[in-house]
């Protein structure tokens, strides 16, 4: 006997301590500023009204509110990172609602961007590039001017088809420039693939071995904007030339799709090197067949300045 009327005792005691623990929970609850304003607002919600839902009110009450007590998206402490809640109110019932808070808004916006800009073997700097980095001295005036009025004509009538050929010495930027765009162009939800030639020769050849090869060339056929950096760097096969990229240059030529590069050869130097191949041929009618798809598809423009990598 003596142990049940222990236990009585004990749960008499528990259930004092959470008569007063409710009370003390609920109060904090309905006093609560936000709350305090909702309630004002629907005077149609009695005292058990606030009981039903007082775990929906105490949910909103323990949370952050648009990233008020979150010093960054990753420390959020709401049960939905990255979400605020909202409290709506139907008729007697209180509804509980989230909402992406600005923080999450942003890395959203951030994600979406970089997914648009897609790249083999780029380094980070350079798909972080922006126009106010680069250097705008006289002798980079016209690579400039000519990118601007490319990224200003997109969206209107007079949207460019072509990209452009920049061409120059070592350092100059020119990779850096082909980022800077690339990034304009992610803003205007135009997605960009950035190719560094080298890489992209050794991809090609690795592609023979998992049959990957079409899947890929579709791929670099098909993006709205392709870009192709240090042109003329690779070592090339006749194979390459021809079936590969030459195959990419005539699809994106009939299809108006604009081709950008960068090179340390003019065009007429890049064609003398393109005639050359890895055997030693001389093949000039194929490298001119090349140059001529590169016309179609950009405009040359020249790009010196100091050399930053001395």
């Amino acid at each position: 006997m003596e142990p049940i009327q222990a236990s009585l005792k004990k749960w008499m005691k528990d259930n004092k301590n959470f008569q007063n623990n409710f009370s003390h929970l609920r109060s904090a609850i309905v006093n609560d500023s936000q709350v305090k304003q909702l309630l004002l607002n629907n005077p149609q919600l009695d005292t058990k009204d606030i009981d039903r839902n007082l775990m929906k009110l105490y949910e909103f009450i323990s949370q952050s509110k648009n990233c008020a007590d979150c010093p960054a998206l990753e420390e959020c402490k709401n049960i939905l990172p990255g979400y605020t809640p909202y409290l709506q109110v139907e008729g007697k019932t209180v509804r509980l609602s989230y909402e992406k808070c600005y923080k999450k808004i942003q890395h959203d916006e951030q994600e979406k961007h970089k997914s648009l800009i897609q790249s083999l073997y780029m380094p980070k700097d350079i798909l972080n590039a922006t126009f106010s980095d680069l250097d705008h001295t006289d002798k980079r005036r016209q690579a400039i001017t000519e990118s601007l009025r490319y990224l200003q004509s997109i969206g209107t009538d007079k949207q460019a088809d072509k990209g452009m050929y920049f061409y120059g010495p070592f350092g100059v930027g020119k990779t850096h420039f082909l980022g800077a765009i690339a990034n304009e162009l992610a803003k205007k939800r135009i997605a960009t693939m950035i190719i560094y030639m080298p890489e992209f020769v050794r991809e090609i050849k690795a592609s023979l071995k998992d049959d990957s090869l079409n899947q890929k060339v579709e791929r670099f056929k098909t993006i709205p904007v392709l870009m192709l950096d240090d042109i003329g760097a690779e070592s090339q096969s006749a194979w390459f030339r021809d079936e590969i990229l030459g195959s990419i240059l005539q699809y994106r030529m009939m299809e108006k799709l604009p081709v950008f590069f960068t090179s340390n050869y003019s065009l007429e130097q890049l064609e003398n090197h393109l005639a050359t191949t890895t055997r030693g041929d001389i093949e000039k009618v194929k490298a001119g067949r090349i140059i001529e798809r590169i016309k179609q598809v950009s405009r040359e423009i020249p790009l010196f300045g100091v050399n930053r990598r001395e």
